[in-house]
């Protein structure tokens, strides 16, 4: 864990040398003020929540996210300075973890920065702060696992731009997986337990159940359990690549 927290931290750094964390960090609150206030009508909706904020999150970070996680491992392979970095007493194991970490902790902080619309919030009324709480989780959550699909996807192209197309037609389709249109296309030959299994895939359904306040150990195995999965799959990827 030494040499994860080494690396979390050497590239968390490395976000802030560049304009990219300015950038990527002021679009984030740009767009989602935006979304909130004017698509979603925080004003008008009359309530004290932030339904309209975090309804629009997983559309939201189906395109900023994998702007972000695109040059994970595609620039390193690029440039080549992921055989210099395999040259250092790491694990690959270690180096995916700890890239991985500091992308979760960047997309983080520009979600902590969106708190002056929880304390208008409850300026304005007197809102449920726990299950505010509980979506801001979820949304954490959320963003790691597009994280997790979209450096899968960057480990398996030198190409930013074809990591970044693919990491947004993986995530779009793990959006999609709960709804009826998807469905529709299992259901005429699939039996009912894939149909469930697919339908059990969408983000959206499990985000949705913890923006609401209730943290079911389901949800939260689901998002360790997809992190995880595309991690390893990251590793293998890179593993099969090395001689590239």
């Amino acid at each position: 864990m030494r040499n994860v927290g080494i690396i979390m931290r050497r590239e968390l750094a490395s976000y802030f040398a560049t304009p990219l964390a300015y950038v990527f960090i002021l679009i984030f609150l740009v767009l989602a003020s935006l979304f909130t206030f004017y698509v979603g009508g925080f004003y008008e909706r009359g309530q004290a929540d932030m339904e309209s904020f975090f309804g629009f999150q997983p559309w939201l970070y189906l395109f900023l996210v994998p702007a972000l996680s695109m040059r994970l491992w595609a620039e390193e392979r690029k440039s080549g300075s992921i055989e210099l970095l395999m040259t250092q007493p790491v694990r690959l194991w270690d180096a995916v973890l700890g890239k991985f970490l500091a992308a979760w902790l960047f997309t983080t902080i520009a979600l902590a920065l969106t708190f002056p619309l929880w304390v208008t919030v409850n300026y304005l009324g007197k809102p449920d702060n726990g299950a505010i709480l509980a979506a801001y989780l979820g949304s954490a959550l959320l963003a790691g696992g597009f994280l997790a699909v979209g450096s899968c996807m960057s480990a398996l192209t030198r190409n930013q731009v074809i990591a970044f197309i693919l990491a947004v037609v993986a995530c779009f389709a793990f959006l999609l997986a709960g709804f009826p249109m998807v469905l529709d296309l299992f259901r005429g030959w699939a039996p009912l337990p894939l149909v469930d299994a697919v339908a059990s895939l969408s983000f959206l359904a499990h985000f949705e159940s913890i923006a609401k306040g209730v943290i079911d150990v389901r949800d939260l195995l689901y998002f360790a359990m997809l992190i995880g999965f595309f991690l390893l799959a990251t590793t293998i990827a890179l593993e099969l690549r090395k001689a590239d």
